[in-house]
This record gives C-alpha cells, structure tokens and sequence, in this order.
C-alpha cells in the first residue's frame, strides 16, 4: 500500500494521545493515530483471562484535577463509571489501618480500558502499528515508517506522512526516533527529553478456584484496597473481583515497589518473580493468597515518570512542527496527561492558524 497523508500523525494511544486527537479532529483536521498494541489507553489497561477482567494498570480515577473531574462527570452521564470505594487501608505495624485522606474512588464496571475506549470514540487509530523511523520528505512533510506488531494486523499502510508530528509516548521511546535526526534539533528540545528517568512496577494478576471462594468469604474480607508503605516488595494489593458485580471468583493484582521492579528489568522469566511477590503479600494478609489457580505477571517499564517536565508539551518548528507530551510533561498520572494533551492540542490549533 502507498502512504496516506494527514495533517496530522500521534504516535501512541495513551490517555494525552486520545485527548490531543479529540480536540484536533473536532476542529476539522485530519488526524490518525498510530498505536503499537491491540488497544488504547496505555497504562490504563484491563486484560481478559478466562472469565475475569483484570486492571492491571491505572487501578482507578479519583478526582485530583479538573480535566479528571470533567472526565469522571463525563463518563459518568453515559453509566461508563461508578464508585468503587472511598476507604483504602494501609499496612503498617503488622496491621491494616484506614488511610488519613479518604475520597471517592471510581472504576469502571467493565475494566478500566474504558476509559481509553471512551476517548478514543470516532478517532481513526491503526492498531498494531509499531513507528520505526521518522524522516522528513522533498516536499517538507513528516515521512513516518511503520512496522506491524502482529501478522493480523494487514489492513493498513506501512507509511504514513504528516504535516505535524505527536509524540505521545514515554520520553525513552520518543528519544529513540528523534535521536536519528538529532543534529537538526536543538538542545533546548533535546536535552528535556534525555533528563526523563522512570520508575518501572512489576504487576502480579492472580484468580481462585470456586474451592478457594468459601476461605476467602470466611475471612470476611473488609479492605478492597491496600497500600504497603514500608514494604520493600509490595505497593499495592487490590481485590480486582471486588469491582465486578458478576464476578463469580476471587482475583486479586499486586504491585511491586519502584525498588523491587528495578531489581528485575531485565529478567527474562517473570514467573518465580510474580511468586515471590504473591508469596510476600500472603504473608501480609492473609495465606489463601498464595493458593491459587492461575497468575499472570505484566512489566511496565515506565510506569511512574520520577519527576515531569514543567511544561505541558515539549514543541519545535524546526526542521518540522513536531511536539511530545505525556504524564512526563507538566504533570503526573491521569491528570498530567488529559492536561497535556489538552494544552497540545491548543498550541497545534494556534499554530495552523497562523500558517
């Protein structure tokens, strides 16, 4: 297939990826979005095992920000969300304790991807398109090489060429295609982007039995969600079952520790890893934890950006428009991304107007 044309090309369908896209296309620019994975969203992510649906990323919305507030309100006036709990507990003294600060924590019923699926309505995304290289054309547009990241995904080209340029990704992966042509931008754009170090999380998703069903109901479980603050191993136990009505079964996620994770980044063979994780939060809790039927265990190499940029995009006009945004730019987590690739896409409107 030859390349299509946009006027503009986002690259990554994370939560700023989807936001920037929204704004642009409603103002009548043709956008696309180029997505390595099968789905949209990012670290807001849900995966499907047998008969559970697990969210083994962004674990829920809480209205921290006003771009969370509006996107809480929003999907909540369509069903697309609902309360979850408003106490979390944390272990500390050999004791789980109620956290200080309460408030509402929302899910959605049918996994958090939701969230990505809900702003990602009308958008054209090509899924499983993986950008290997970016050049610039005889005729001062952005040539875009792709690869396919999975031997289905054939219906699309393998170029693409833009106007603009968004990337949308974590700022290792950005430098990777920008690195290329470095000598044609500046420090000042570079530099930011070199100075980005991430914390990674190893994220452990377990299910139980119907035989294990009755020991976790003797327990009388009270927490749904539960934070360890002096845990060299553990961050975060969930009761994933807990946020669906129709689970039949107990399924829990646990998250590693920035420290722990950054031990095995590298390690090829996760699952003696996952165990040693779920092995430690039985011990915490309780040892029904460590009888289960099935365990998967999930890598994200860039989970918590350690400290974001001060602006909210990073941009050059030189040699062509190109801007990178994210949770690393502006500001952390959900909000720091639905408020970057708002204020992204305001300067690629002002900037078009002005041509």
């Amino acid at each position: 297939m030859n390349s299509l044309q946009f006027d503009i090309a986002i690259i990554g369908a994370g939560l700023a990826g989807l936001t920037c896209a929204q704004a642009l296309q409603k103002a009548g620019y043709t956008v696309v979005i180029l997505e390595k994975s099968r789905g949209v969203g990012g670290r807001v992510a849900t995966r499907q095992i047998d008969n559970y649906r697990i969210d083994h990323g962004v674990r829920y919305l809480e209205a921290v920000g006003e771009n969370v507030q509006n996107l809480i309100q929003a999907m909540q006036q369509q069903n697309g969300l609902k309360l979850w709990t408003e106490t979390l507990y944390e272990y500390q003294d050999n004791q789980l304790k109620p956290t200080v600060n309460q408030s509402p924590k929302y899910i959605a019923a049918d996994g958090m991807n939701s969230v990505g699926k809900f702003l990602a309505e009308d958008l054209e995304i090509w899924f499983n398109r993986r950008v290997i290289n970016l050049n610039i054309t005889q005729n001062k547009t952005w040539h875009l090489s792709l690869e396919q990241t999975h031997h289905t995904a054939k219906d699309k080209p393998l170029e693409v060429e833009a106007k603009l340029v968004v990337l949308a990704v974590p700022a290792p992966q950005a430098l990777t295609l920008l690195e290329p042509l470095e000598h044609q931008f500046s420090s000042d754009f570079i530099n930011p982007i070199r100075s980005i170090e991430y914390d990674a999380c190893i994220t452990v998703m377990a299910g139980y039995s119907s035989e294990q069903n009755s020991a976790f109901e003797q327990r009388q479980i009270d927490w749904k969600g539960v934070i360890f603050p002096e845990n060299y191993i553990l961050d975060w136990v969930g009761l994933e079952s807990s946020k669906r009505q129709s689970s039949q079964f107990p399924a829990v996620v646990i998250h590693s520790t920035a420290e722990f994770a950054k031990q095995h980044l590298d390690t090829v063979d996760l699952e003696p890893v996952g165990q040693q994780i779920i092995q430690t939060a039985a011990t915490q809790l309780m040892p029904e934890l460590n009888q289960f039927d099935w365990m998967k265990v999930h890598r994200w190499r860039y989970a918590f950006c350690r400290q974001s940029l001060p602006n909210c995009y990073l941009t050059t006009t030189v040699p062509l428009p190109l801007l990178c945004i994210g949770d690393w730019c502006g500001g952390q987590q959900t909000e720091g991304a639905l408020a970057s690739g708002k204020t992204a896409s305001s300067w690629i409107l002002e900037y078009f107007n002005h041509l």
